[in-house]
C-alpha cells in the first residue's frame, strides 16, 4: 500500500466496518496512527477531507479539567471501538479519524477525578453524548446504569457521592456524524417585520397526530408539519410565524417513565444541535436533519417564519441525583452553576440545575447552537425559556450580562427574532419590561389583565388601558416599540382558551401527581358550571367569552400569540399542565371545526387576522401619544366611558365593566417604503364585560359622523360582517359580555 489512492481504499474499508459493525478487513492497517491529530475547531464531529485528501471525520470536544478522553465508535450490532484522543489544545480534545463517514454513531468517555464534594464527577464508565452532536440515534432510558452515582444506594442522603462503575453504553443514544449537503439557494426567508407578525405556538407532534389530511406515516413529524394540509391551515388562518415547542433533542424524566408517561412538551433538552429524533419520519441516522430543513423550506415558501422555543437554562441531567448523559460527565464544574456546597446545584429553573452561562465555553455552546439553527437549519428566531436565568451574571439578573451582550453584537443573531420569557424561579427573576432593545418579551401582565377584565375581577381599568395599547409603561424606553410586547392570553403552559372559560380549578389527575402540579393562579371563570355541561345557556356564554378573549387579543397593539387549537375550541379537559400528556389530551382534535358550536370561532379568528393585516392602525410601529394631533382636538388614541365622554383620571381609578378604545388611522407615525405618510381607517372598539346590556353612546364629531359595525361577538355567526351603520352620538345597546368593533364611516 503505497499510493494515496490505495491508502484511501483501506481507510474506507475500515470506516465501513466501523459503521455497520463488521470487523475490519484482514490485515487492514492504517498508515500511522488510527487517530490523526486533527484540529480543535470546529467543535463536534465534522465529516471532511483530511490530510492527503483522505475522507474522514474530525472530532473535537471541550472537556476542561479532564485527564483523558476516549472517542467511542459504534457498529450496527452495538460493538464499540474506543479510540483515545491524545491531542489537547486550549482544553479541547481532538482527533481526525480517517474512514469515518456520515451515519457513524459515536459518543465519548471522559476520565478524571471523582470528588463530588468539590463538584468533580468524572466517570468513564458512562458513555456521554457530544454536546455538539447534530443528530442523535436511539432513546434515553433511565436504568441505574445511566447514573454516574449508585442511584439505589441504601443511604440516599449520600447516594450521589458513590460512583457507579457499571457501563451505560447499551442504554443511551449515540451521536451521529452528519454530512452537510443541503442547498439553501432556493430558500426565501419571509422576514416579516415584527409589527406585522402573528405568532402561532404549535407542537410538531400534537398539531399533526390527528390531522385527517396528513398521511398516517407522517403524523407527529416534521414532514407532517410540512405537508400541504398542515400548511394550508396556517395560511388560511393568517398567522405569519410558527413558534415550535422544543425540537432540540430531549430526554424523558425518570419519574414520568416510572408512571408510564413521557415528557411531551420537550423542555428537557440534552442536545442543542440535534433535531429531536422522535419527530422524524425518514429515519434517525442523520435523516432527521434533512427532514427538518425541508419542513423549514416548505413553511418559508408559504410565507411563514419558523421560531424555536429553546431551553438553554438547564439540561435533562437534573440535580445531583439525576442521570449522567452528557455535560455532567464532561465537566460538571465547568458547565453547571454549583451551590456553595459544590455537591449541589444552584437551581434558578426549578428543574434541578442551571447552565453556567458566564463561563466562556458554555456561552460559546449556546451561541454556536443558535447560529447553527439560523445559518444551517434555516430558522428565523428563538423564544428563550426562562430567559432571566440566562441573563444572570454570578447571581443576580444583569441586563449587561455576557449572554445579552454577546447576542447584541453577534452579526447573525442580532438580525433574527428574539423573544424572552422574562422570568425564572430565582430571587429577582421576574424581569418583564427589563430586557434591552432587540428583544421582545412574553407579556404575562397582558394575559392577567385581559383575563381579569373578562371574568369581572379588575378593580379598575388602568392596567387594561396600558395592555390594550401596547404596554408603553413597560416598553417605552431605550428605543423599544409596541411590538416588544408579545401579547397572549393562553400558552402551552396553562389552560386552553376553551378551558379558561370552562374550569375554575385545574384537573391534572392524569399526570399522576395528585393534582399538585400546575399553577393554581388560573384567573379563569367557568361561566356557572365546572367542566363539560349539557346546559346550552352555559355553553353559549362560554363560546361568547372565547370570542371576546380572541377579539381582544387580535385588536390589541403589540404582537399577538395564538396557541394552536384555540381557534377551534380545543380542550385539555381542565388539565393546565399537560407536559406529560402525549395523547388525545395534548393533541389537537381536528374534528372541532365541523361542530356547529365551534365552526364560527375559526371563521372569526381568520377574519380578525385579515382585518389586522389590512389595517396598519392595528399593528402600529410606534406608541400612541394620546395627545391632540390636529386643531380639531382629535387624538391618535382616546378612551371613552359608556356615556360617550372621554375618560377622566377618576374614571381610570373607578371599577367599570365597559370601556371604549378609539384608534385614529389618520395619525399613524412613520412613513411607508416610498416615504409617503401612512394613513388608515379609524376604529372604535367597545369592550363590555358586564352581565347586563349597556347603552354606549358613540362619540360624535370630531371623532366620527358615523360608524359601521364590523364585529359583534354576541353573534355566533361571524362569517358575514354585521354591516349596520350608526350615526355618531347615537346610543347603541351593547349585549352582555361582548365586544363591538366599529369602523369610522366616511
Amino acid at each position: 500500500m503505497s499510493s494515496a489512492a490505495d491508502q484511501q481504499a483501506v481507510q474506507g474499508a475500515v470506516g465501513d466496518a466501523l459503521l455497520d459493525g463488521r470487523p475490519a478487513p484482514a490485515g487492514a492497517r492504517l498508515p500511522g496512527p488510527s487517530v490523526w491529530p486533527g484540529t480543535p475547531m470546529p467543535l463536534g464531529a465534522r465529516f471532511r477531507a483530511g490530510p492527503g485528501g483522505a475522507d474522514g471525520t474530525n472530532f473535537a470536544l471541550w472537556a476542561g479539567g479532564a485527564e483523558a478522553v476516549e472517542l467511542c465508535l459504534f457498529g450496527g450490532d452495538g460493538s464499540e471501538t474506543r479510540l483515545p484522543l491524545t491531542e489537547l489544545t486550549h482544553e479541547i480534545w481532538h482527533g481526525f479519524v480517517p474512514g469515518v463517514r456520515p451515519g457513524q454513531r459515536y459518543g465519548y468517555r471522559v476520565h478524571g477525578r471523582w470528588d463530588p464534594w468539590t463538584g468533580a464527577r468524572w466517570n468513564p464508565a458512562k458513555l456521554l453524548l457530544d454536546p455538539y452532536a447534530r443528530a442523535v440515534d436511539g432513546d434515553f432510558s433511565l436504568p441505574p446504569e445511566v447514573y454516574g452515582h449508585v442511584r439505589d444506594w441504601p443511604e440516599q442522603e449520600v447516594a450521589d457521592t458513590v460512583r457507579d462503575t457499571r457501563d451505560s453504553a447499551a442504554y443511551v443514544p449515540k451521536g451521529v456524524v452528519v454530512h452537510d449537503d443541503d442547498d439553501w439557494s432556493d430558500d426565501r426567508r419571509p422576514k416579516t417585520p415584527w409589527a406585522d407578525s402573528v405568532i402561532y405556538e404549535v407542537h410538531v407532534r400534537g398539531f399533526t397526530m390527528r390531522h385527517p389530511g396528513i398521511p398516517e406515516e407522517l403524523r407527529g413529524t416534521y414532514a407532517g408539519l410540512a405537508h400541504p394540509a398542515a400548511v394550508e391551515h396556517l395560511v388560511s388562518l393568517g398567522v405569519t410565524a410558527v413558534e415550535l415547542l422544543p425540537v432540540h433533542q430531549f430526554a424523558h424524566e425518570d419519574h414520568l417513565l416510572r408512571r408510564g408517561l413521557r415528557n411531551y412538551w420537550g423542555y428537557n433538552s440534552i442536545g442543542y444541535f440535534a433535531p429531536h429524533a422522535a419527530y422524524s419520519a425518514s429515519g434517525t441516522a442523520g435523516q432527521q436533519v434533512g427532514e427538518f430543513k425541508r419542513m423549514v423550506k416548505a413553511l418559508h415558501a408559504a410565507g411563514i417564519e419558523v421560531i424555536l422555543d429553546v431551553v438553554y437554562n438547564h439540561t435533562a441531567e437534573a440535580s445531583e441525583l439525576g442521570p449522567m448523559l452528557s455535560l455532567r460527565g464532561i465537566d460538571n464544574r465547568g458547565y453547571y452553576r454549583l451551590a456553595a456546597d459544590a455537591r449541589r446545584y444552584a437551581d434558578y429553573t426549578g428543574c434541578g440545575n442551571t447552565l453556567h452561562v458566564v463561563q466562556p465555553h458554555v456561552l460559546r455552546l449556546i451561541t454556536d447552537s443558535l447560529r447553527y439553527w439560523v445559518t444551517e437549519m434555516g430558522v428565523d428566531g428563538f423564544r428563550f425559556d426562562l430567559a432571566a436565568a440566562l441573563a444572570r451574571s454570578m447571581h443576580d439578573v444583569d441586563m449587561l450580562s455576557p449572554f445579552l451582550a454577546t447576542i447584541s453584537q453577534d452579526p447573525v443573531l442580532r438580525r433574527v427574532k428574539l423573544i424572552a420569557e422574562p422570568w425564572d424561579v430565582g430571587n429577582g427573576g421576574y424581569q418583564v419590561g427589563a430586557f434591552p432593545p432587540l428583544w421582545t418579551e412574553w407579556n404575562d401582565r397582558y394575559r392577567d389583565a385581559v383575563r381579569d377584565f373578562w371574568r369581572g375581577a379588575l378593580p379598575d381599568v388602568r392596567d387594561l388601558g396600558y395592555r390594550l395599547s401596547g404596554s408603553s409603561d413597560l416598553y417605552a424606553w431605550g428605543g423599544r416599540r409596541p411590538y416588544a410586547s408579545v401579547n397572549f392570553i393562553t400558552a402551552h403552559d396553562g389552560f386552553t382558551l376553551r378551558d379558561l372559560v370552562s374550569y375554575e380549578g385545574k384537573h391534572n389527575e392524569d399526570n399522576g401527581e395528585g393534582n399538585r402540579d400546575g399553577t393554581n393562579d388560573n384567573r379563569s371563570w367557568n361561566c356557572g358550571a365546572e367542566g363539560e355541561t349539557a346546559d346550552e345557556a352555559v355553553n353559549a356564554l362560554r363560546r361568547r367569552q372565547v370570542r371576546n378573549l380572541l377579539t381582544t387579543l387580535l385588536l390589541s397593539t403589540g404582537v399577538p400569540m395564538l396557541v394552536a387549537g384555540d381557534e377551534m375550541g380545543r380542550t385539555q379537559g381542565g388539565n393546565n399542565n399537560a407536559y406529560c400528556q402525549d395523547n388525545e389530551i395534548g393533541w389537537i382534535d381536528w374534528s372541532l371545526p365541523d361542530e356547529p358550536g365551534h365552526r364560527g370561532l375559526l371563521e372569526l379568528t381568520s377574519r380578525l387576522l385579515r382585518l389586522r393585516h389590512a389595517h396598519p392602525v392595528l399593528r402600529r410601529r410606534a406608541f400612541f401619544s394620546g395627545r391632540p394631533q390636529a386643531a380639531d382636538g382629535l387624538r391618535d388614541l382616546a378612551w371613552f366611558t359608556a356615556a360617550g365622554a372621554e375618560m377622566t383620571e377618576g374614571d381610570w381609578y373607578a371599577r367599570t365593566a365597559t370601556i371604549g378604545m378609539y384608534l385614529s388611522g389618520r395619525d399613524i407615525p412613520g412613513r411607508d417604503a416610498r416615504g409617503e405618510p401612512v394613513t388608515d381607517d379609524s376604529f372604535l372598539a367597545v369592550l363590555h364585560a358586564g352581565a347586563e346590556p349597556v347603552d354606549f353612546r358613540l362619540p360624535g364629531p370630531p371623532w366620527a359622523e358615523a360608524y359601521e359595525l364590523l364585529v359583534d361577538t354576541a353573534r355566533e355567526d361571524q362569517a358575514r360582517a354585521p354591516g349596520t351603520v350608526h350615526p355618531g352620538g347615537e346610543a347603541v345597546t351593547v349585549p352582555p359580555r361582548s365586544v363591538l368593533l366599529l369602523r369610522v364611516a366616511g
